[in-house]
């Protein structure tokens, strides 16, 4: 798609009168940063009109990729990107007098997400139209996404993230797509006179899934997917027949509903209202979806028993389960499928992507609510949950452990994990050894009753945003060594590898990390306002806060650091600026007490003049896409810490890894495949194994408090977390995170301090030799071909959903 500069041109002066009444030399950057959206938006729908009609004339399989998050992050320069229309779009502006870079700060990230999960759904939909094949992307418009993070006095503060405020020009409303949902009620069972039975949902309170579009564009291929995102309307604005009767409750019921069904992502659910709220989050989105493409199917096509050929749901995590009952009652109720037809159609559409390891986020519904909110729905689990159970029972002479292990229904309880994997053709893992895990620990049952659904899909990530976008020195650099193809084969910067010993082209390399920790440094200062050496090592931990994923490892160890500082001023340390980022979920006490902790030790640390200055701890605030793409480009250490056999995949190692950092690790998800790509001589790693861990957790060995009683060292950071040391204002404010370690410690934090504080002296080593460091950044950055989403996609394609290409080209 070629972009015209004086048609741009014109387009934005038209947009800029038509929206704000104003000329050109009258626009803020927000208004330009508006009219330049919708005049690329003009570009983009043609092209997305003229896909979707290719498709129809193609008679394509489309895949609907269902995720409760899609963390997009801005869309404005991925689209330029996207349409090669970068050197257009700045020779524009600077005719306008205004920068790109400042026009893209502008634009909010579009709050449809939180962490990994929601990252990789969104690197996905970029990959699966970069590669051609059709796909909708389906989810919720959340008014104000899971929260804008605040630190204040330390601590963590959830405020709206109202990214809507100013409207989004990339989103498109189509009410005519809209979907009705239903909630609760009863279910009025009629004999039919052919004697089967059929079945309503009557007296619920429903309400309007009206789909918000925003267009997925492919690189340089006129290929536009779709992601939509369902907001929730009342069926009636205002019911003022209950009002008449002076039930005011009943008229703004549904009302009401609408407006919280959609209003945050992930709401607190440590009570019963916060999970009942997420279990209508999930049923809505997913029946407005699976109702959507089912219609759209038989627009088409007369037989819904052959919906299997044209369209897949791949179910991204528990989170959107339900899609398998209701999928069934769509069939059952409203196209009048046996059960045995229905069923057959349901086992060749749906398939399952699963994330964790982790027991407590297989999620699991008390029976009571599911229920009661979802009555229709939950009489299709109970049958599917029953004609399951008797055939385990005949297969394994009714033993009731297989039951308890494996059953739908147990215990009081809906397990959507077990539903997810009777009612899926398949089940995948998303890196190697966790699934591995899976294979053999958690789901071990499920696999040896069915082997053939299991297969690992390990993640990737998309080098159109995280490097072409991200890092555009970096990218350059690339693209003077191996050409462009890269951008959309990323395999081809292997041949980086021939200047590995090219002292020259290290140097430049060197140069191009040193310009991105200067950018880095100016951010941190002008939002932190702490001064950072770009000369030091940046050491960088950013990901979703979790106990698992260890941050407190990492900050005990600077606490450790600094003590050793503290005796001896003149230790002889490379300076390191330690920098974290996360979001620790609101009703997460721990979590939120770690953050603290990081903020507190910084205080103390960023102040003391004595150790003048060869360590500083920085916490980035509200970290999201658009400033995780300027962190991945400054680091030069990624902290990969996890408790082995924890973390599925984990996709910021492969963020770090692309943009030339090393990983200081566990051999624990993608870091084992990341350090099979470089050599252990380009990475340290550290710590327990996997089978170590699962071993001590089988076995009930590890004691934490004979490490914290025979360990100076650790003794002495554990018992500052409740000496005042960093809370003189509140000694006991970290007593939780102090008992947890010495009476528990889960994750084994203690057990693997001294080897993870061994990892550092040799990242400090390592750094000395600088012509051997950038060597070691540099093959990673030539290594990291096998991480980009497209090959991911292209695996998903040729193995699960055998989807069409569509070629725009021809």
């Amino acid at each position: 798609m070629e972009i015209n500069k004086e048609e741009l041109l014109k387009s934005i002066s038209y947009n800029m009168k038509m929206l704000f009444r104003k000329d050109v030399e009258e626009a803020t950057n927000q208004q330009i940063y508006q009219a330049l959206s919708y005049s690329l938006k003009d570009y983009i729908v043609d092209s997305w009109m003229d896909f979707h009609k290719k498709c129809e004339e193609q008679d394509a399989k489309t895949v609907y990729y269902l995720s409760m998050e899609f963390l997009m992050g801005r869309a404005l320069g991925n689209n330029i990107i996207n349409l090669k229309a970068m050197p257009v779009v700045k020779e524009a502006l600077d005719e306008l007098g205004f920068s790109l870079e400042n026009i893209e700060e502008e634009e909010p990230d579009p709050a449809l997400g939180n962490g990994g999960l929601g990252r990789l759904a969104s690197c996905f939909l970029d990959s699966l139209a970069t590669l051609g094949y059709p796909a909708y992307g389906c989810g919720i418009r959340y008014k104000y996404g899971m929260f804008k993070q605040v630190i204040e006095n330390g601590f963590q503060v959830e405020k709206p993230d109202n990214w809507l405020k100013d409207g989004y020009p990339f989103e498109t409303k189509n009410s005519k797509y809209a979907i009705r949902v239903k909630f609760g009620g009863y279910v009025r069972m009629v004999q039919r006179e052919d004697g089967r039975e059929h079945f309503t949902q009557e007296d619920a309170l429903s309400v309007v899934a009206v789909p918000y579009d925003l267009p997925i564009v492919g690189y340089d291929n006129g290929v536009v997917n779709t992601l939509r995102i369902w907001d929730a309307e009342a069926v009636n604005d205002f019911n003022l027949d209950s009002f008449d009767k002076g039930d005011y409750q009943r008229a703004v019921e549904q009302e009401n509903m609408a407006r919280t069904i959609t209003e945050v992502l992930y709401p607190n659910d440590n009570h019963y209202a916060g999970k009942e709220l997420r279990l209508k989050q999930q049923y809505f989105f997913v029946s407005a979806s699976v109702q959507s493409a089912v219609s759209k199917y038989m627009e088409t096509h007369d037989d819904v028993r052959k919906l299997y050929e044209k369209v897949c749901f791949q179910l991204n995590d528990t989170h959107p389960t339900v899609t398998v009952p209701e999928l069934m009652r769509v069939l059952l109720d409203d196209y009048d499928l046996s059960w045995t037809e229905a069923w057959e159609v349901v086992q060749k559409c749906c398939a399952y992507t699963n994330h964790t390891i982790m027991s407590e986020a297989l999620e699991k519904w008390p029976i009571d609510l599911f229920s009661r909110l979802l009555p229709r729905i939950y009489q299709i689990v109970d049958e599917i949950n029953r004609r399951f159970v008797v055939m385990i029972n005949e297969k394994y002479n009714n033993d009731p452990a297989k039951v308890e292990s494996m059953a739908i229904l147990y215990n009081g309880q809906v397990r959507m994990a077990n539903l997810a994997i009777v009612a899926g053709y398949s089940v995948n893992g998303v890196a190697r050894l966790h699934t591995e895990i899976l294979k053999n620990e958690q789901l071990k049952d499920f696999y040896q009753l069915w082997p053939e659904k299991f297969n690992n899909k390990t993640n990737g990530i998309t080098q159109r945003r995280f490097l072409l976008h991200g890092n555009p020195l970096l990218a350059e650099w690339c693209t003077s060594k191996v050409g462009e193809g890269w951008i959309t084969d990323l395999t081809k910067l292997s041949g980086l590898m021939k200047y590995a010993d090219n002292d020259d082209e290290l140097i430049t390399l060197a140069d191009i990390k040193h310009s991105n920790k200067l950018r880095l440094a100016k951010y941190i200062k002008d939002h932190n306002g702490v001064d950072v050496d770009p000369d030091s090592i940046f050491d960088v931990q950013v990901k979703r806060l979790h106990e698992y994923k260890r941050q407190l490892l990492n900050i005990l160890h600077i606490m450790y650091l600094y003590n050793e500082l503290k005796n001896n001023p003149y230790m002889d340390i490379v300076p390191r600026t330690f920098i974290f980022g996360a979001k620790a979920s609101a009703g997460y006490r721990r979590a939120k007490a770690i953050i603290k902790l990081i903020t507190s030790v910084g205080d103390v640390i960023n102040n003391d003049p004595t150790i003048n200055g060869k360590i500083k701890v920085v916490f980035i605030e509200n970290y999201r896409v658009s400033n995780a793409e300027m962190i991945f480009a400054a680091a030069d250490v990624s902290e990969q810490i996890s408790t082995a056999s924890k973390e599925a995949s984990g996709t910021g190692n492969m963020k770090f890894m692309l943009n030339g950092a090393v990983t200081l690790g566990t051999m624990d998800g993608a870091n084992v495949e990341i350090v099979e790509e470089v050599g252990q001589e380009n990475a340290v790693i550290f710590g327990l194994s996997a089978e170590e861990v699962i071993n001590f957790e089988h076995n009930h060995e590890y004691d934490p408090k004979s490490i914290y009683e025979n360990d100076a060292r650790i003794k002495r950071v554990v018992d500052q977390l409740v000496d005042g040391t960093y809370t003189n204002e509140d000694p006991g404010l970290f007593r939780e995170l102090y008992d947890s370690l010495v009476n528990e410690d889960q994750y084994f934090i203690l057990k693997d301090f001294a080897a993870y504080a061994e990892a550092q002296k040799r990242i400090d080593e390592k750094y000395r030799d600088q012509h051997a460091w950038v060597k070691s950044a540099l093959i990673n950055i030539a290594k990291s071909g096998k991480f980009s989403s497209d090959r991911t996609i292209q695996e998903y394609v040729d193995e699960l959903w055998h989807l069409d290409k569509v070629d725009m080209k021809k």
